[in-house]
């Protein structure tokens, strides 16, 4: 691994990123990013946060029209409510503080707690809860759907409304629109390493794949022998569909999972492609890459939102964080 010793990783790549965008304030003892121009007079401020290892989430999507603070845990564990709170304390300008909540348990758990602290010292906070992952329902992790790649689609869409000066109240209703128009679902081709333990974290055998697999490896709905491109296409996208069948146009997010080429990932958007025409679904906007990540996981999620003219209008708004950026 590309690191000096698995205890320093997460602050070493906090250094990293303090040294190479001035654009944001990095703590990194503390481990909170925040945009350095905030807190933005009557906007309201979006926080985020989880475990390390799935970069760019989130310290990577703070900037203009996105996050406004990130906290970090350590690999595949949750922050603590303090660092929530303290990124709370930066953003807000008495606009309110919207929370963006993977469902894992200890984000949950801790995200709560922090909420109850941030309104005792007088932050107005609202939380959403993003469960957008259709492989299973109970898991290593959480109770109830994972949260997965419609966490991008919920920073995205809210940060824009809130960049625009939407109230705490409609940034809220729109980010919960999104998680409720979003659907996910994730195939694993080899393990992730963790720093700590360096070697695989589950066995998966070579010439097997994890279909529905969890963004830390957790197990998903069953194995099988290895797949072609465009049968996980079949398979990923029609699970998704048969979740939530859209009636209207979507986004396409198909995210490696930090170990998958962007040469793969691109073959398997074709065939994503194709099975959406095939289903009657119109596809509006793409994304292609590695954003929700499992480290050096060998896989791809592919998650569908289904969007209307002011959803659409808010994605396309300008973006600028380090992990995602048009229209500026």
């Amino acid at each position: 691994m590309l690191i000096n010793v698995a205890e320093t990783v997460v602050a070493d790549a906090l250094r990293g990123m303090a040294a190479v965008h001035p654009e944001l304030t990095v703590d990194v003892e503390r481990r909170v990013v925040v945009r350095r121009d905030a807190p933005v007079p009557g906007k309201v401020g979006l926080v985020s946060g989880g475990g390390s290892g799935h970069e760019p989430l989130h310290g990577g999507f703070v900037g203009v029209g996105m996050l406004d603070a990130a906290c970090l845990g350590e690999v595949f564990t949750s922050p603590v409510p303090d660092q929530m709170v303290r990124a709370a304390a930066a953003v807000d300008s008495g606009a309110g503080v919207l929370f963006i909540v993977k469902n894992y348990t200890g984000d949950v758990l801790n995200f709560n707690m922090a909420a109850e602290l941030a309104e005792d010292e007088g932050i107005q906070v609202a939380s959403v809860l993003v469960n957008d992952d259709v492989a299973v329902t109970d898991s290593l992790y959480t109770a109830g759907r994972r949260g997965t790649g419609a966490t991008l689609f919920v920073e995205k869409i809210a940060g824009a409304a809130a960049e625009q000066g939407a109230p705490l109240e409609r940034v809220e209703a729109i980010a919960r629109r999104v998680n409720e128009a979003s659907r996910s679902f994730g195939v694993a081709l080899g393990s992730c390493t963790t720093p700590a333990k360096g070697s695989p974290t589950f066995d998966l055998p070579s010439g097997e794949l994890e279909l529905g697999v969890g963004i830390h490896g957790e197990p998903g709905r069953e194995r099988r022998a290895m797949m072609t491109s465009g049968e996980i296409a079949d398979f990923a996208v029609d699970a998704v569909l048969e979740d939530r069948r859209p009636t209207g146009p979507v986004l396409v997010l198909v995210n490696g999972a930090g170990g998958t080429p962007l040469l793969e990932l691109y073959g398997f958007a074709a065939e994503a492609h194709r099975v959406l025409r095939e289903r009657g679904v119109p596809v509006a906007r793409t994304l292609v890459g590695n954003y929700v990540t499992s480290l050096d996981m060998a896989g791809v999620s592919v998650t569908l939102c289904q969007v209307d003219d002011e959803l659409l209008r808010l994605w396309d708004a300008p973006v600028q964080t380090p992990g995602l950026r048009w229209g500026r």
